[in-house]
């Protein structure tokens, strides 16, 4: 059996690694977070949904998008479970709605500052 290190100190064969594989929907359904992730506008939303509740008009401030851009992208963080919101009165706040995002994102800048150490 051909053997694969995906580990400094484990080795698996490749039965062992065919049975770890990710099915094509999990697939998917991961690269789609990456791909909202990946959207500039996106992820600064996101990056400043991590500091608290906020409004569109204080996402837009923040990101330097104008409301409608951030309205609608926000609609799309909603619609895929990244966001979520809440009416207080007349206004609408929004915030992170699953907490793996900010462990992706954290991820990314200790991943980004590695990077800075080594060039």
């Amino acid at each position: 059996m051909e053997k694969c290190i995906f580990e400094k100190a484990h080795v698996h064969t490749l039965e062992e690694t065919k049975k770890m594989a990710l099915k094509e929907n999990e697939v998917a359904k991961i690269c789609n977070v990456f791909r909202l992730l990946g959207e500039p506008s996106r992820f600064k939303i996101v990056y400043a949904l991590l500091q608290g509740e906020l409004c569109v008009y204080h996402l837009a401030e923040l990101t330097g998008g104008t409301v409608s851009n951030v309205s609608h992208q926000l609609r799309i963080l909603r619609d895929n479970g990244i966001v979520k919101m809440r009416r207080i009165g007349k206004n609408i706040e929004y915030s992170i709605a699953d907490h793996h995002i900010k462990n992706i994102i954290e991820m990314g800048l200790e991943h980004l500052q590695c990077q800075a150490v080594e060039a």
